[in-house]
């Protein structure tokens, strides 16, 4: 009885297991060549093989081949990637990536490892969510190899250092993070690779499950790391010392340690003069605070501070409200779920149908709410111009959580008016005042004051008059170029 029980454990951890547990599967193949002089056995899963490298390279040297060593075979295959490898782990893992396996014998526990893998990834197009009218007009794909290739040819430097890990107990997936050694701060590198490195989850389908796993606070609606497709904004933010993880099968990046105010710079702000680009930013900023605050401040108006409205306006608003039977609170709470509703519908829907959903549905429900008397004219006004207002954030996760922390505005404002929303006001500042990204303080240049860091903040000064990286960053090389040596190249007019 314990000679059976050994001999099962021995079967159930042999090669010949393997193969028979992967039969099961529809895609695998497992055929036996009797007519070849080598006599081998090839084993490989058809939807991960590249069925012209086994046709082309493969077979027809098996075909021919009329020695029965492996070696021979490894060193004769006009493939550089093949291995001998006795390691059931290594084999298994190999085949599952697009390796077939070559065995002289059916029972035999060695096997030659060829890697045949096929490479189906999307071309590189250009942005759909960060697109610029002026700039490249790339954008990552699902590829990670592509991916790093973009990056590399922006930045081809020996510095630029890549280290990969394997997450994900199921998925597997390849994560790489990318850094300029000299550049970047060796506290942020070691945050970064021991975050990625100690992920433990069953798969990772995209960026955003890294973004949320590695999050100083998890709890928070606000990002903390820069969720990109522009590899030209990878590659600016590298030479600055940022961190970036790009992630096998997302055609994003994240970039960190950020802070709040990145959130509001679009990439376009760096390829337009610095006087157009500091205005598009304020704007930015403006519009933002406008989504956040303009709904409540109605209502907050409306219910306890109308003494503030001027008279001409008090008129016109009285009589917009003349025969609305809601409060304004239920009115702009109405709407708002409304817009939500729209934007959620025109995302989920086919391209077409969905821009069709968003205009013609915003017109009649707008339209045939007013005429029924459920909203005023007023108040639809200012949610259309709020919605508007929060589409200007260059970052998508970013309008989505400007979104959310509007609703605990108007809520404060419908209970204590002016007094609630300021009230909202201080938990928001205190909420953000202690959030970090990478162990960095993300409220940053506003606290801690940093000026220097004010030179490509709210708005952008000339690039001669940014000659040091972000001191958020902690470089250990501050100086990115030297203004002076600039300065002494006299143009040929002079």
């Amino acid at each position: 009885m314990n000679w059976f029980r050994k001999e099962s454990k021995k079967e159930e951890h042999s090669l010949f297991k393997i193969i028979q547990h992967f039969k099961k599967s529809g895609d695998f193949i497992d055929f036996h060549n009797p007519q070849s002089p080598a006599s081998f056995w090839i084993s490989y899963f058809g939807s991960l093989i590249d069925a012209e490298i086994i046709h082309r390279d493969i077979l027809p040297f098996l075909n021919k081949l009329p020695t029965k060593k492996l070696e021979d075979i490894k060193a004769g295959l006009p493939i550089e990637n093949v291995m001998i490898t006795s390691d059931l782990e290594t084999i298994q893992k190999m085949m599952l990536k697009g390796s077939l396996l070559i065995r002289l014998k059916e029972d035999d526990n060695k096997g030659l490892l060829v890697k045949a893998e096929m490479n189906k990834a999307r071309e590189v197009t250009i942005p759909e969510e960060e697109f610029s009218v002026v700039g490249p007009k790339e954008s990552f794909v699902e590829s990670l190899t592509t991916n790093l290739n973009l990056v590399r040819k922006r930045l081809p430097i020996p510095q630029l250092e890549i280290k990969e890990f394997t997450v994900g107990t199921l998925s597997h997936t390849r994560v790489a993070v990318l850094y300029i050694s000299g550049i970047a701060n060796e506290e942020n590198i070691n945050t970064a690779l021991q975050r990625v490195g100690d992920l433990q989850y069953h798969q990772i389908l995209d960026s955003s499950y890294i973004s949320q796993m590695i999050s100083d606070n998890d709890n928070s609606p606000f990002p903390q790391l820069i969720d990109t497709e522009r590899p030209d904004r990878v590659a600016g933010v590298l030479a600055e010392g940022s961190i970036v993880i790009l992630v096998d099968g997302s055609p994003h990046a994240l970039i960190g340690p950020t802070t709040l105010v990145k959130f509001f710079s679009a990439l376009e702000d760096y390829f337009i003069n610095w006087q157009l680009a500091s205005v598009l930013r304020v704007i930015r900023l403006f519009a933002v605070s406008f989504s956040i605050l303009v709904t409540p401040v109605y209502v907050a108006v409306l219910n306890y501070h109308y003494e503030l409205i001027p008279k001409d306006l008090m008129a016109t608003l009285v009589s917009s409200r003349s025969l609305i039977p809601l409060p304004p609170f239920l009115e702009a709470l109405i709407l708002e779920l409304t817009i939500e509703l729209l934007r959620e519908a025109g995302a989920r829907l086919p391209t077409k149908v969905g821009q069709t959903i968003g205009i013609v549905g915003g017109i009649v429900i707008g339209t045939a709410s007013v005429e029924a008397g459920l909203t005023s004219n007023v108040l639809l006004i200012i949610v259309a111009l709020a919605a508007l207002a929060s589409f200007t954030t260059p970052v998508y996760k970013m309008g989505n959580a400007i979104r959310l922390i509007r609703f605990p505005f108007l809520m404060l404002a419908e209970l204590w008016g002016l007094i609630g929303i300021g009230i909202a006001f201080i938990f928001l500042m205190g909420h953000i005042l202690r959030l970090t990204s990478f162990g960095r303080p993300y409220l940053e240049p506003i606290y801690p004051p940093r000026l220097e860091d004010l030179k490509d903040a709210f708005i952008r000064l000339p690039f001669k008059m940014q000659e040091k990286r972000p001191i958020e960053l902690q470089s250990p090389d501050t100086i990115m170029f030297s203004k002076r040596k600039a300065d002494e190249n006299k143009d040929i007019d002079e």
